[in-house]
């Protein structure tokens, strides 16, 4: 127990002093929205095909072009070059959503209850 107390308080301690894992508003407004585009389509998709495969593609690539699109537009709008921090959040908002529905939809089992009336 001792040992993983003392590595937890080293690694709280060296992030301290870390700045270079600066994440901006933005990057985190582009992941929630990718991640809301994910949900839509995966759950469109899927109630439609009932294809877990497809609505995982079809959801991760919606919101992947969704954002490298936002991405390109903001680039050419404002004549920067592509910001490779938002993209990657994009592509890991989009592949964050897909992941999770992918593991929890369809799981179900039809399994029987038996119903015991309690008088």
């Amino acid at each position: 127990m001792k040992p993983i107390i003392v590595l937890l308080l080293i690694f709280f301690i060296s992030t301290k002093m870390c700045y270079g894992q600066f994440i901006s508003e933005d990057d985190v407004k582009q992941f929630g929205a990718d991640v809301f585009i994910s949900a839509t389509t995966y759950t469109f998709v899927y109630s439609i095909t009932k294809n877990k495969k497809k609505a995982f593609w079809y959801s991760l690539g919606t919101a992947t072009l969704a954002g490298f699109t936002k991405e390109t537009l903001d680039s050419s709008k404002f004549n920067t070059k592509l910001d490779t921090g938002e993209a990657i959040a994009t592509a890991l908002g989009g592949l964050t959503a897909t992941v999770t529905l992918d593991l929890f939809v369809g799981k179900r089992k039809n399994k029987q209850v038996s119903f015991v009336p309690i008088e």
